[in-house]
């Protein structure tokens, strides 16, 4: 259900060398397993006969045991409705492999030798390279009835809804290359890796590190288990891991750092692979020529589950971030909103240094122009300019209210740059007169009139200074449309152009935490972080208080912002991005409040991409970007009627 797969990774309690009891454990799992809907059930290396067998594998009781498992899983995986994957040791050809066998429908659909082998495993095991064959019959390893089976690392298997999947036995997390980027590279989407991990110190971080690095290099799931601590310990302790890694993110792992006898579940979003596979386009033939080897030129693909199509998962094990912009670690969100301010300064350096002596903005004390400013300060003290080359210019208008416009001032003060007040009611009313609009009717002309006499303000002071004006508008503005065009909407570069606003909030708190600015600026950027978002075009009430928020017209941004990562980042239907919506807000907002605002999103992120078809220059900051010039291209005209009838229908 909306690309979710639901993997289970099992590590039973192994009795080294008993078949039949490893047997059971492997069955009562996958029964275990199935009742909780896994489509995947994923055991460690060699699990059928235990990897420290030693010299046992030399032993034709053992062998043949190993044999009779098979058959009893391929017997069950009829009544499964999941493939399941387990390791065995298995005679091909009078030679002796370590194999990662794939059961789905009754059968063993392929069997995967384990590629890189420790010199103490060649001691059992022969290497892929001896082969010599790429199929086999079932019967030749004692597996029936008759059929065939693909035997090759260089497989990729196709099961329900199309999902594409590989397999690699072995512990090749710290292999400076593994088959599974390869197979990655030939469309896998899940790779599993089904291992013996030894642990020592500092392993699992190291795991960990590199299930990141390669499920984000693979654009793929990449899913690991590894043997458990019942193994012997005549050597070594078995560790137990499992890891799932989505996309450069651990989305699950087992809890205990030595473990066993347990299953861990996982709901993966294979909607995210799929996304990133069609619009990277790292992952086409030029790649494969470039990376890959004569045997994985000839990878090849396998289905299973032919008449079983649909994943069981309904995604609900799968964590929803409200935020999806925002970390959730505070240390980690911390750097990253400094990251980006740095990125943002050295943006406008960049363009200052080309373009212009002096920077321009219109300070509102607003979260945006307050952001623009700090950047505009910190880009002229990296030029080694005077700050008094940023002019700050407060604009009140109608509904200015007296704590923004304080604090507007006072940090333009604390800053030590240019200041200048321009109040725009004058200027408004007599544009109002000249058009034949009642000053008393505050509709959108009223509100449009203040925003284009400020830029308009911005625009001629800069051309009077050689000034550079920095636009102040927002990621999240500008996905809705929710600026004036020709208005706030236009700017000689916008340095906030990349940053959402659920993140603006936490760039200004963390600055003024980092004491950048000082510690009386950092009092008077915490108020302003404190204060409601709004445009301040309408008058406030009688005690000086803002009667506009934003939010009450246009909707909370916390679910626009989520709107927009799913609907722009990974192209998500209108269906799955509000399923998602209300799992992430169940304790904020009901379900006729989250289609509301959806509806509302669509109909203004479709119809007001004019505004973003000529909007200045802004750097890209994350994942999420919408520029016109290669982030986000998309016609002015383009219907979203199919969109807004699916959410009718929600």
């Amino acid at each position: 259900m909306f690309d979710y797969a639901r993997i289970a990774l099992a590590v039973p309690e192994v009795s080294v060398g008993g078949v039949k009891e490893n047997t059971e454990k492997i069955i009562g799992k996958i029964k275990e397993a199935n009742e909780k809907k896994a489509d995947f059930i994923v055991f460690p290396e060699l699990s059928v006969t235990g990897y420290t067998c030693a010299d046992l594998f030399f032993q034709k009781t053992l062998l043949e045991n190993a044999v009779l498992s098979l058959n009893k899983i391929a017997h069950l995986s009829e009544d499964v409705d999941a493939v399941i994957i387990a390791g065995a040791p298995l005679q091909i050809g009078g030679k002796l492999f370590d194999c990662a066998c794939v059961f789905s429908g009754g059968r063993i659909c392929a069997l995967i030798p384990k590629t890189l082998l420790s010199e103490s495993e060649k001691r059992w095991f022969s290497s892929p390279d001896e082969l010599g064959i790429k199929e086999i019959m079932s019967e030749e390893i004692g597996v029936y009835p008759s059929y065939k089976i693909p035997v090759s690392p260089y497989i990729v298997l196709e099961g329900k809804e199309g999902v594409k999947f590989a397999v690699e036995a072995g512990d090749t997390l710290g292999a400076p290359v593994n088959t599974g980027a390869y197979l990655s590279l030939c469309g896998a989407q899940i790779v599993f890796n089904i291992c013996a991990s030894k642990e020592i110190v500092a392993k699992r971080e190291f795991a960990l590190n590199e299930a990141k690095s390669l499920s984000s290099k693979g654009i793929n799931v990449y899913a690991c288990v590894s043997a458990g601590k019942s193994e012997s310990t005549s050597d070594a302790v078995y560790s137990g891991k499992s890891i799932v890694a989505e996309n450069g993110k651990i989305v699950s792992e087992n809890e205990n750092f030595i473990d066993g006898d347990y299953i861990l579940f996982s709901d993966v979003d294979l909607g995210k692979i799929k996304a990133d596979k069609i619009k990277k386009k790292d992952f086409s033939a030029e790649a494969k020529k470039l990376f890959c080897d004569r045997d994985v030129q000839n990878v090849r693909l396998y289905g299973v589950n032919p008449y079983k199509s649909k994943l069981r998962s309904d995604g609900k094990l799968a964590k929803i971030k409200k935020m999806p912009f925002v970390p959730s670690d505070k240390e980690e969100l911390k750097k990253r909103c400094l990251a980006i301010f740095d990125m943002q300064v050295a943006g406008l350096e960049k363009r200052l240094q080309k373009a212009a002596e002096k920077a321009i903005v219109g300070v509102s004390g607003g979260l945006d122009s307050t952001l623009a400013l700090l950047v505009s300060v910190k880009a002229m003290e990296k030029l080694g300019r005077k700050s008094e080359n940023v002019i700050g210019i407060t604009m009140p208008g109608f509904g200015t209210t007296s704590r923004t416009h304080d604090n507007a001032w006072n940090l333009m003060k604390e800053l030590g740059i240019e200041t200048r007040e321009i109040s725009i009611k004058e200027s408004c009313l007599k544009h109002f007169e000249d058009i034949g609009h009642d000053a008393e009717v505050h509709d959108v002309t009223y509100e449009n009139a203040q925003a284009r006499e400020r830029t308009q303000i911005l625009m001629d002071v800069a051309n009077k200074n050689n000034a550079l004006v920095c636009g102040t508008g927002d990621l999240s503005e500008i996905a809705l449309g929710w600026c004036t065009y020709n208005g706030d909407h236009m700017s000689m570069y916008g340095v906030n152009s990349g940053v959402p606003k659920t993140l603006l909030r936490w760039m200004i708190e963390t600055i003024a935490e980092s004491g950048i600015f000082g510690e009386k600026a950092g009092e008077i950027l915490k108020d302003i972080a404190a204060t409601p978002i709004s445009p301040e075009l309408l008058p406030p009430d009688k005690d000086g208080k803002m009667t506009q928020k934003t939010e009450d017209s246009v909707g909370p941004y916390a679910l626009h912002d989520f709107f927009t990562y799913y609907a722009v980042r990974y192209g998500f239907s209108p269906e799955k991005i509000y399923v998602l919506a209300n799992r992430a807000f169940e304790d904020e907002f009901d379900a006729e409040t989250v289609k509301k605002w959806l509806k509302v999103f669509c109909r203004r992120f479709f119809t007001q991409q004019f505004k973003r078809n000529c909007s200045p220059d802004g750097i890209k900051i994350g994942s999420v970007g919408l520029s016109p010039k290669g982030e986000w291209i998309m016609a002015s005209d383009a219907d979203f009627a199919d969109w807004a009838e699916i959410i009718d229908r929600l």
